[in-house]
């Protein structure tokens, strides 16, 4: 697959601080800022599944990346997200181009989307997977609260 563009699209655990994969993004890439992109967004358990091109009035967000060498970064990130001839098939994600809106312009991304039937999944109705794991997270911790 022809890598010549630049930018990358990500949404969910590869925006996640102590992710090792999210570490890498940061050494080798710009962070260019936030976009978003009409679609719906599932929590497949540890990670969420992106899948674009709806009618209704949803979006997924995240951040765009410009890569310092799209060919190296992409294969490393494909390995992470299970694309590649190591992988059973079908691919639970796969590698697209997609336009991104961001404040200004629509812009021609890299993005992963999932590749499997969604319909077991809970959707991540915000469309912003960091914020619904702060949800959760806050969920929980405040369940974990004694009474008064």
């Amino acid at each position: 697959m022809e890598t010549t563009n630049q930018f990358l699209f990500v949404y969910g655990t590869l925006l996640q601080p102590g992710n090792e994969f999210a570490a890498y993004l940061n050494k080798h890439c710009k962070f260019i800022g936030d976009g978003k992109i009409k679609g719906r967004l599932f929590d497949i358990g540890e990670y969420p599944g992106a899948v674009v091109g709806n009618a209704e009035e949803r979006y997924i967000y995240g951040s765009i990346f410009m890569m310092d060498d799209p060919e190296i970064i992409l294969n490393v990130i494909d390995d992470y997200e299970g694309i590649g001839g190591l992988y059973q098939h079908p691919h639970e994600y796969i590698r697209k181009e997609v336009g991104i809106h961001t404040a200004n312009e629509i812009l021609n991304c890299w993005m992963y989307l999932y590749n499997l039937p969604v319909l077991i999944y809970n959707e991540v109705t915000t469309g912003d997977y960091i914020q619904y794991l702060k949800d959760i997270s806050a969920k929980n911790n405040a369940a974990k609260q004694p009474f008064k």
